[in-house]
């Protein structure tokens, strides 16, 4: 069932628990989703980057993938269709392709540019029942040619922005996208509560999931993160799954090389760890 993700994060918010957004980049990552969603009655939101947009030959056929996909499946949990990391442009062209939820990275801009074109942003998501989110403070790695170092953000203008009346919004935590490294200084509880307390009720977003360890997810959502982010670590879990098909000479057995052979192993290793990710996040049973 494809929605918006304003009620399902303000239901996380006042429950205390967090919605993943899972990243997809072909077929068989959307029905891994799809399918883990479905068994575990969890609300989720599919993410798409604009370079895996790109990848999947464009917004529209995403959305009609996505859009198929869920009707052919029998999916009656939420499921919000998100573009991650948007530019301007792909804003408007996810808002076309329809998407039933956008994210305007404006945090490499001056705060009043980001005031600016996500004030516009809103206005339009809004008018059509999209849900929205924004971005103070740099998420650390690089994301679609967008590089941050992982700064932390300013409370006040993650205030200046939630009075924008976007529906969730990412403040830099001292998280990176990809894997962390081994001289990361963990997030920053301190700007986390700081910006929680500024923005009120605002369902707060944590990008760059993988490889934070649990007791850090588990202190986000009790102050205010209702929405995190996994991309990289469905990657890693699908390349070795897949790796270790061909290394042990599954692809030469029988009709192994077929695709849906192929890539079944990493199909499943995806579903383990997004059912793993929901338990984390205390999504099973709430949609």
């Amino acid at each position: 069932m494809l929605v918006s993700a304003t009620e399902m994060l303000q239901k996380a918010r006042a429950g205390k628990y967090a919605v993943g957004q899972f990243n997809i980049n072909n077929l068989e990552w959307t029905k891994a989703i799809l399918l883990t969603a479905q068994e575990c009655n969890s609300p989720v939101i599919l993410g798409v980057s604009e370079g895996a947009g790109k990848y999947m030959t464009g917004f529209e056929t995403v959305s009609a993938m996505v859009k198929a996909m869920d009707e052919s499946l029998g999916i009656t949990v939420p499921v919000a269709l998100h573009l991650d990391h948007g530019s301007y442009d792909g804003c408007y062209k996810c808002i076309k392709a329809g998407f039933t939820s956008i994210m305007f990275d404006g945090s490499h801009f001056p705060i009043e540019e980001n005031v600016a074109k996500t004030t516009e942003l809103v206005n339009v998501a809004h008018q059509l029942g999209l849900s929205i989110e924004a971005e103070v403070g740099a998420i650390g790695g690089e994301e679609d040619g967008v590089v941050g170092k992982g700064e932390c953000a300013d409370p006040a203008e993650c205030k200046q922005i939630a009075d924008l009346g976007v529906d969730f919004l990412a403040a830099g935590i001292g998280n990176i996208h990809g894997v962390y490294p081994d001289n990361w200084e963990g997030l920053s509880f301190e700007t986390l509560e700081a910006v929680n307390n500024a923005v009120g009720e605002m369902p707060l977003v944590l990008h760059g999931g993988t490889g934070i360890p649990d007791e850090m997810i588990t202190k986000a959502i009790s102050l205010g993160v209702a929405k995190i982010n996994v991309n990289t670590e469905c990657q890693l879990v699908f390349a070795d799954a897949t790796r270790g098909y061909i290394e042990a000479g599954k692809d030469k057995q029988g009709k192994g090389f077929d695709p849906r052979k192929l890539l079944a192993p990493g199909f499943e290793a995806i579903k383990a760890k997004v059912k793993e990710k929901m338990e984390l996040f205390g999504s099973v049973d709430k949609a």
